[in-house]
């Protein structure tokens, strides 16, 4: 039998890569969706495509992971944990795969040992191919990752992220192979993240060479973006030299920053004289066709701005990083700046904190503080959190050199030599009590939690929380396909809205009547949906006019206040965490809340003492 399977072992996968007479393909729903439609592709279109992705018969899906666990709870209400299994359902034999990242799971920050390997143990009942990354190719960090893969008997493929840059030879990728098959063992499978879709066909053809040259028992699973237009190129060097996986997804929902489409890598490598196997051919095309029609309602997803970027080579920016930051660009009023940004500052900054790899945290890193550098007027003038956690070497050493002084003097201070010394270096996460947040959980959702649930908790605190209330109140949504749960724009009453879900059953949602209660002003909406009539409440609106205007206040203005205790996010964000405790003493400097914004935590500190 070709075709790998859900169920083998990872020795009898591996054996079977070794002697592979042409390549696997894994499709890439996962990051499709993070990079071209900023992770909104619903379950809904992935259900109906699953029946003949199945029978595509690929080396795996890749559908979870990234930021899509957070995202899922977030903006598309549906858990995680059901989305895989309803699509195991569908999809029986095809093995699923997510992108972890390492001591960072699926989210932002290191997390404690005993968390991640929690975490681990839960997804790993239904991922069998974790492909597990740091932005610091620090393998220390991705250890306990690969452990709990190896004892869920699963497939580990550990990445070396990929950059450009005279620091980025072979020889350095060459060991860090090493490091990691000295954790691992040989069993396994080594991804080559090349996540901005960076260097030419020929420099990835020869780093795919030198790693077969020192190991050449090692299946190479090559994994690229398609913003500049050449993974085609890429994919097909990579296969040339000896990879044995190579990343595409469907060409109907394909964009400009994410995957190549699957059928054109095959039918290019087909020419070439190599075959796709265990695919069929029909079930790829037949998968775009299913889905070809649910793209419409993604559009407001996609990217601000249209076309491949060639300058991806310049700026380094991966797939998922250029669809956000685009987004957050456009909210916040310097798209017009984005040429500045992505083609001078951007590139600065990147030589200027040691050319590391521009992916989750650290492509965030790099974007916020180019784009502080830029709005701000004052390079490094104001850092974030992460940046000087960065500098404190948190996320662990600087892989090449580290920063100039003067850098390291405008995000620390005066005295950075002096705390560099006192906090530098990785800190030792303590392990949470589990038991204990069990509780906590518990009190906020009015039950008891299951495993699940305190997982998605400890990773998201907050938005885990809202979306446990928001499905207890309103059900399971993910039966709504996007031309309803995406809709634009208001719903009229008296309309109908009829859809067939992917059981393929039929459901109609009636609208209206909508009254104002007199009293109070709150608007009363009935619904009947599948003949069942419900009423949902909604408070007035303010009136126009009501309200006062925001007051603008100048960086100088905002200073002032904060010597005399008024303390201002530095930015529009969410508010993740309040550190003090009504009645404590807060000393200068002092972290008072945490806030999150494009996937990073910046501390507010207070300016003045005893408040």
């Amino acid at each position: 039998m070709e075709r790998i399977i859900q169920g083998m072992a990872p020795s009898e996968v591996v054996a079977q890569l070794r002697k592979a007479d042409g390549y696997y393909m894994t499709n890439t729903a996962r990051d499709l969706s993070q990079s071209d439609f900023k992770n909104r592709i619903l379950l809904h279109t992935d259900m109906l495509a699953a029946p003949s992705r199945e029978r595509a018969g690929y080396f795996s899906l890749e559908i979870t992971g990234g930021a899509s666990v957070h995202v899922d709870i977030l903006r598309k209400q549906v858990d995680p944990f059901l989305k895989l299994e309803l699509l195991r359902e569908k999809m029986p034999n095809t093995m699923f795969q997510t992108l972890c990242r390492g001591v960072n799971l699926f989210g932002y920050r290191p997390y404690p040992q005993n968390v991640i390997r929690f975490t681990v143990r839960e997804f790993a009942k239904y991922v069998d191919v974790w492909r597990t990354f740091d932005f610091m190719n620090h393998v220390p960090n991705m250890q306990a990752v690969f452990e709990e893969v190896a004892k869920a008997g699963k497939i580990n493929e550990p990445c070396i992220c990929f950059s450009t840059g005279p620091e980025h030879t072979d020889d350095f990728y060459v060991k860090k192979v090493k490091e990691i098959l000295d954790v691992t063992g040989t069993d396994i499978i080594l991804c080559i993240k090349n996540h901005g879709g960076l260097g030419s066909p020929q420099r990835i053809g020869q780093l795919v060479n030198s790693i077969k040259q020192s190991y050449a028992d090692l299946p190479i699973h090559y994994h690229g973006h398609n913003t500049d237009g050449n993974d085609i190129g890429r994919i097909a060097a990579a296969v040339i030299n000896g990879a044995s996986i190579v990343d595409a997804s469907d060409s109907s929902m394909t964009g400009y920053y994410g995957p190549a489409p699957s059928l054109t890598v095959i039918q290019t490598l087909k020419e070439l004289g190599y075959r796709a196997i265990g695919i069929d051919e029909d079930a790829v095309i037949e998968t775009s066709e299913v889905i070809r029609d649910q793209r419409q309602y993604y559009a407001a997803f996609e990217s601000q701005i249209k076309g491949f970027q060639p300058t991806v080579q310049i700026h380094k920016l991966p797939g998922g990083a250029m669809g956000s930051s685009l987004e957050q660009a456009a909210k916040g009023g310097f798209l017009d700046k984005m040429p500045d940004i992505l083609h001078k500052e951007l590139p600065r900054v990147q030589k200027e904190l040691g050319n590391y790899w521009s992916v989750t945290p650290g492509s965030q890193i790099l974007w916020t503080t180019a784009v502080a550098n830029v709005q701000g007027g004052e390079r490094y003038g104001n850092p974030s959190g992460d940046l000087r956690n960065l500098l404190l070497g948190k996320y662990g050493p600087f892989p090449f050199y580290q920063p100039e002084e003067w850098i390291y003097e405008k995000v620390l201070g005066a005295d950075w030599k002096k705390v560099l010394e006192e906090e530098g270096g990785m800190d030792e996460i303590e392990d949470m009590d589990l038991d204990h947040e069990r509780t906590t959980l518990s009190e906020k959702i009015g039950v008891e939690p299951t495993d699940q649930q305190l997982v998605l908790y400890l990773q998201h605190p907050n938005d885990a929380v809202n979306f446990f209330k928001f499905e207890e109140e309103f059900g399971k949504v993910y039966v709504l396909p996007p031309s309803i749960f995406l809709h634009q724009g208001k719903f009229n009453v008296g309309s109908t809205l009829s859809f067939t879900d992917h059981y393929g059953k039929e459901h109609v949602i009636e609208i209206g009547p909508s009254m104002v209660n007199e009293h109070n002003g709150e608007s009363n909406v009935y619904l009947n949906v599948d003949h069942h009539q419900r009423i949902y409440s909604f408070a007035p609106e303010a009136q126009a006019g009501v309200a006062a205007a925001a007051t603008v206040l100048s960086k100088e203005e905002i200073q002032t206040l904060a010597k005399n205790g008024d303390i201002r996010a530095p930015f529009a964000g969410n508010i993740c965490e309040i550190s003090v405790k009504e009645g404590q003493e807060v000393a200068a400097g002092e972290q008072v809340a945490m806030m999150e914004a494009m996937k990073m935590q910046t501390p507010v500190v207070s300016s003045i003492p005893a408040l």
